[in-house]
């Protein structure tokens, strides 16, 4: 190690050491922490040297002293959701949103809140809901950002037309300065006197307050002064809003309530283009709507492209709409105030819809745009910098038109949506930042001198961070800089506060994160350092060397890609609950980054790029992939495409490509293989296994955990039991293809039943289940004579070259059948996910495997399809579940990849009560049986499923489709737990 290096890590041992003398919480300087906290939702990479997680305000007034003292950088940080780079910084990272998050107090009287400084939004809005009560402004990113972040940058959200930026709506300010004072800003000539200098700065510059600060709503650029001066009522507090961390540190907020709206009814107009919609705001802006947001055409197509029709609402026609939120006292008053937005609008193409379930469409895709932009619309990276930008409304068409050029003339492209009310408008671009930033710094230059030729600004609401902070020049004055430096001074004079933010910026192409990953990619597996194997795409292995990865299609063969297709907005660190959706589980029961989706790309990032961690094989990357369940929620719930379960996978691959690996990889990754050994001799295998001496020792040996029960395996597997004659028996009472009173048919639709080794061998009832529905359905019932297992077991344990033998063999065995339009219906959930969608990565240049992908069905999908439901002739009805109710868990996999939809329109068209979970149940396959998985696996299992269980009466079902799904429930909960098609059987 060079002299420089262990200098360096001298020293950051002695901050680590020095802040534990003195704080409880969380002291981290290891470099898988420092990975995961080096960047946010912004194009910025900045180490930080130690990583602290105070308990309480106490525990970070102590290392604010401790790290002022030493003189080193102090930056804080909530969410991490910050585009612009306003989180990271050297020196000390304090995260509140751990463990300070506290409502401590809601006044529905003064309609006021008191809030420490890593409270969720949503929190405070749960907390504030009884009363009647919400905060105003909203941010798409209100189920993760917390209040500090909000306060920092200012944020704003669709609802600032209404109810104003963060700055409007919070009364004082508990705050830490640069200097180590602590005192509450307020409202009114007092509070100045907290900081020495301040009353004098504000008294001699009142003329260049007057004329540069506050021109329009979302001048959010710079420092807000406007709020000190005396007809604004001298707010320090509302001035030290989106200072950015570089001011104080807020310990916490005394924050404004307003009144919940009732019924609100969103309207949604059609335009040509994003300009024309744009012209037409200002025509109903005197109509007290509470939200004007712009929307894409291009950009819901994304959305139907990554989550299907049934995400989009049917819209009017256009390129562009707006979609206008209105409110009113009683339903008719709320439809009479959207009539008259649709009367004052200049569009012909409209649509009114009513608070419900296509209005919270409609809003989804808005929540999503930050991660849903993040790729054009030919499926290029798009980056955050230039995003942010918002000029005065009236002036916002014509700005858009000479945006529009200016990124015609760099042949850049990116779809635009926001808050078009104030004029603030959001959009990533794609900017070539794979080799370095001088695109992206020519383009901001000239952007900017756009912004400022209509009297804009930089930043709308997410501040200017590193992103903008060096272009403020081109929008004030030098006396207004010059300013801004001075009020800076006053606060941090050492300048420890988030330093190269606002004040003496870094350069906008310096720190750059995506210039410094390298596709180094090898036949043989590692990732490293540059330099240490040829960059190889992956796509070029797949054909050569016989490598059997990924192919990382959809990222240009390329892993550094797709590890970067996180851009940290953050949605994996939501509460399952708000969110709507899975992701991720380990998180919500740790709550650590470490086990978020975001700081696992962060990780393989900094793997890639070979630096802090060095390459894929680092113990740091085992370390931040170990408690991922590999559900894939992620790439089905994050707006950016992430999935980590193939991510983790292909790291495995790599890693142990032939080594010698884990033995629970062999026990569990090889589990189809021993299962078919165990179903030879049935009887006396469960037999010995059910002695738990025997079968602790097993578990042991096989490095599972020995608290878990040993799966029974099926004495009659339903191969054989297909092989014997049994599908004769399929329906009591008839021949097979008989539907109750009618005639066989001559010709019967084909259907091909495909036995994946856990039906087979473990849940044989299923696939019995599977002949008796399908057959009373009217369909000819194929089962292939030749197993075809999916590989899913060497998949989850990265075992790619197992994996694609035997989907090798599944191609050449359910081929045929495919190619022939015939459809294939799967039953585990995980392995039919398999088919969808793993096997296509794993073949992408194979026709067989697209036919497989594209004839795999569910059931619920077979029986509900257009193209595949019984016909009206054939008498066939799903049976009635009037009488059923049940708690319903969804597979991760099918969730994620076929989605849940038809299953829970089958049962509630059946007639059936249904609670459907949202969360994983904790075991996910191979991950709930390891050693060191236990007590997460349990963890995961409290979030939706073990509360549930509890919660249900006697007589209700426990319906998952899922193998593991059901043994999660048998092993803690004691629950027997059914598959749908087995509940359909029953009712025939």
């Amino acid at each position: 190690m060079r002299e420089a290096e262990r200098a360096a890590d001298a020293a950051r041992t002695a901050l680590a050491d020095a802040l534990r003398t003195v704080t409880r919480g969380d002291v981290d300087p290891s470099s898988r922490r420092r990975a995961e906290y080096s960047t946010d939702a912004s194009n910025y990479r900045v180490l930080p040297e130690v990583v602290v997680l105070p308990r309480d305000v106490d525990d970070a007034v102590a290392a604010l002293d401790v790290a002022r003292e030493l003189e080193v950088p102090i930056t804080a940080r909530g969410a991490g959701t910050s585009v612009a780079g306003n989180s990271v910084g050297p020196g000390v990272v304090l995260d509140f949103s751990r463990h300070v998050h506290r409502v401590l107090d809601v006044d529905p009287e003064a309609r006021t809140a008191r809030v420490e400084p890593g409270v969720v939004m949503s929190s405070l809005q749960q907390s504030a809901a009884p009363h009647g009560l919400r905060f105003g402004p909203d941010p798409s990113t209100q189920n993760r950002a917390t209040l500090g972040g909000m306060i920092g940058n200012n944020a704003c959200g669709p609802h600032a037309v209404a109810y104003g930026r963060t700055a409007d709506n919070v009364v004082e300010l508990d705050v830490v300065d640069g200097t180590g004072r602590r005192f509450t800003a307020g409202k009114g000539d007092p509070t100045f006197a907290a900081v020495p200098g301040l009353a004098d700065l504000v008294r001699e510059n009142l003329a260049l307050i007057r004329t540069e600060f506050g021109r329009f709503g979302r001048q959010v650029s710079g420092y807000s002064l406007e709020h000190l001066l005396p007809e604004n009522g001298s707010d320090l507090a509302k001035a030290l809003v989106g200072t950015e961390g570089t001011l104080v540190t807020i310990l916490e907020a005394t924050v404004r309530l307003v009144p919940v709206p009732s019924k609100p009814t969103l309207v949604v107009l059609g335009y040509p283009d994003m300009p024309s919609a744009a012209d037409d705001v200002p025509t109903f802006l005197g109509l007290s709507p509470l939200a004007v947001e712009g929307l894409d055409a291009r950009l819901v197509d994304v959305v139907r492209r990554a989550k299907g029709d049934a995400s989009v609402p049917p819209l009017p026609p256009g390129a562009g709409w707006l979609m206008v939120e209105v409110g009113g006292a009683t339903p008719e008053e709320a439809m009479a105030n959207a009539e008259a937005i649709v009367a004052a609008s200049g569009s012909e193409a409209t649509l009114i819809l009513p608070a419900g379930p296509e209005a919270t469409k409609m809003w989804q895709i808005r929540a999503d745009g930050a991660g849903l932009a993040g790729r054009t619309p030919s499926g290029e990276q798009a980056w955050p910098g230039w995003e942010d930008s918002a000029v005065p409304p009236e002036k916002l068409g014509a700005y858009l038109r000479d945006l529009d050029e200016l990124m015609a003339r760099y042949g850049v492209d990116g779809l635009p949506y926001g808050h078009f009310g104030d004029g603030c408008v959001h959009l990533r671009i794609d900017l070539p930042l794979e080799a370095s930033g001088s695109v992206l710094r020519t383009f901001m230059l000239e952007a900017a001198d756009l912004v400022a030729k209509y009297g804009g600004s930089l930043s709308g609401e997410h501040g200017d961070g590193r992103a903008r902070s060096e272009l403020l020049p081109v929008m004030y004055s030098p006396e207004a800089i010059a300013l801004l430096e001075r009020f800076k001074a006053l606060f941090d004079p050492q300048d420890v506060m988030n330093p190269g933010v606002v004040v003496r910026p870094r350069a906008i192409d310096d720190d750059l994160r995506r210039p410094q990953a390298h596709p180094v990619l090898s036949a043989v597996g590692g990732g490293g350092a540059p330099g240490a194997t040829a960059p190889v795409k992956v796509s070029k292995i797949s054909r050569r060397a016989g490598y059997q990865g990924f192919s990382f299609a959809h990222d240009h063969g390329d892993m550094t890609q797709a590890v970067h297709r996180c851009v940290g907005v953050g949605k994996c660190r939501a509460d399952t609950s708000a969110a709507g959706g899975f992701m991720c589980p380990s998180y919500l029961a740790t709550k650590d980054e470490k086990d978020v989706t975001r700081g696992r790309a962060r990780v393989l990032q900094e793997a890639v790029n070979g630096t802090l961690v060095g390459g894929l094989a680092a113990p740091e990357v085992r370390e931040s992939l170990d408690l991922c369940l590999s559900c894939k929620a992620c790439s089905s719930d994050c707006p950016a495409g992430v999935d980590m379960a193939q991510y983790k996978s292909e790291v495995l691959h790599r890693t142990y490509r032939g080594k010698l690996r884990p033995v629970d990889h062999y026990s569990l990754g090889w589990l189809p293989v021993w299962a078919r050994l165990a179903t030879g001799m049935p009887r006396f295998v469960n037999k010995l296994f059910g002695i738990r001496p025997v079968a602790k020792t097993v578990l042991w040996a096989g490095g599972m955990d020995t608290r878990r029960s040993m799966t029974t395996f099926a004495e009659v597997p339903f191969r054989t039991w297909w092989k014997r004659g049994g599908a004769s028996q399929g329906v009591p009472g008839l021949r097979i293809g008989q539907v109750p009173g009618r005639p066989v048919r001559d010709e019967r639709p084909k259907v091909v039943l495909w036995t994946d080794s856990f039906s087979d061998n473990m849940s044989p009832t299923v696939p019995q289940a599977a002949v008796k529905v399908l057959t009373a359905a009217g369909y000819d019932v194929v089962v292939p004579e030749q197993e075809a297992c999916c590989g899913l077991t060497w998949i989850s344990t990265g075992q790619l070259d197992g994996a694609r033998k035997r989907l090798e063999n599944l191609l050449s065995v359910l081929g045929p059948y495919a190619v022939n339009g015939i459809p294939i219906m799967g039953l585990e959930p995980s392995c039919t996910a398999v088919l969808r969608s793993d096997l296509v990565d794993l073949f992408p240049d194979d026709p067989r495997a697209q036919a497989v992908s594209r004839a795999t069905r569910t059931l619920a999908e077979l029986l509900t399809s257009v193209d595949t439901a019984p016909g009206t002739d054939s008498g066939w009805r799903v049976p009635d579940l009037s009488d059923v109710t049940a708690v319903v868990q969804p597979h991760c996999h099918q969730h994620s990849v076929m989605g849940f939809a038809a299953d829970e329109r089958l049962l509630r068209d059946a007639g059936a009560t249904i609670k459907v979970l949202a969360g994983c149940c904790g075991l996910a396959g191979n991950f709930g049986m390891q050693k060191g998985h236990y007590e997460t696996s349990v963890a995961v299992a409290e979030n939706a499923l073990l509360p549930a269980l509890r919660d249900a009466e006697p007589g209700d079902v426990y319906l998952a489709d899922g193998f593991s799904c059901r043994t999660q429930a048998d092993d803690l909960a004691g629950v027997q737990g059914k598959a749908l098609v087995e509940l359909l059987a029953e009712r025939l």
